[in-house]
């Protein structure tokens, strides 16, 4: 009879996966067989907040794990319905199944929680410099950003030519634009 995996689950927007991310993927990793990487937000790409679309943040994701050397993983894509009540079931119906989820967001934690899920606090790796946030804001400046994310990262964006959709975002949506 085959040893039950222990798997776990992290779901972030990951626009655009980064270092500290993948500081998180890797300490998890040693915690269970198993990690599901849910992609959230899912349908959204094209905004600032939300610039890469699910196909290209799963390249990313992939390429990370890939150089890396973690090859024990899921990657799904994650839509949002915007019914908390039934979100949670959602989720669970796209994914392989899961012992534990990790989260920092709370409404999130609060939703696997009431559910009846072991919901655990993801690590987290200098986020005044790893954030999302941080990545956009550094490529729409034009300053450095490619030291922020993994090698593979940088490549798919400069192959998506994500830098310079960024950067038409921001132009284009100015007035009402902030970073």
């Amino acid at each position: 009879m085959r040893k039950r995996e222990v798997s776990a689950l992290l779901i972030g927007r990951f626009q655009p996966f980064h270092n500290g991310h993948l500081e998180v993927v890797k300490s998890i990793a040693k915690e269970c067989d198993r990690l599901i990487v849910g992609i959230g937000s899912a349908q959204l790409s094209h905004t600032f907040e939300n610039p890469f679309t699910a196909g290209e943040r799963h390249l990313m994701i992939s390429r990370a794990f890939h150089d890396e050397g973690l090859d024990n993983f899921f990657l799904v894509p994650i839509m949002d319905i915007n019914r908390y009540s039934i979100w949670v079931a959602h989720v669970a119906s796209l994914v392989p199944p899961f012992d534990s989820v990790y989260t920092n967001n709370p409404l999130t934690r609060r939703l696997f929680l009431e559910a009846g899920y072991d919901v655990r606090s993801a690590p987290v790796f200098n986020r005044e410099v790893y954030s999302g946030t941080e990545v956009r804001r550094r490529i729409v400046q034009g300053e450095p950003w490619e030291e922020l994310v993994p090698r593979g990262v940088a490549e798919t964006i400069h192959e998506v030519k994500g830098d310079e959709r960024l950067q038409d975002i921001m132009r284009d949506h100015s007035p009402e634009a902030t970073i």
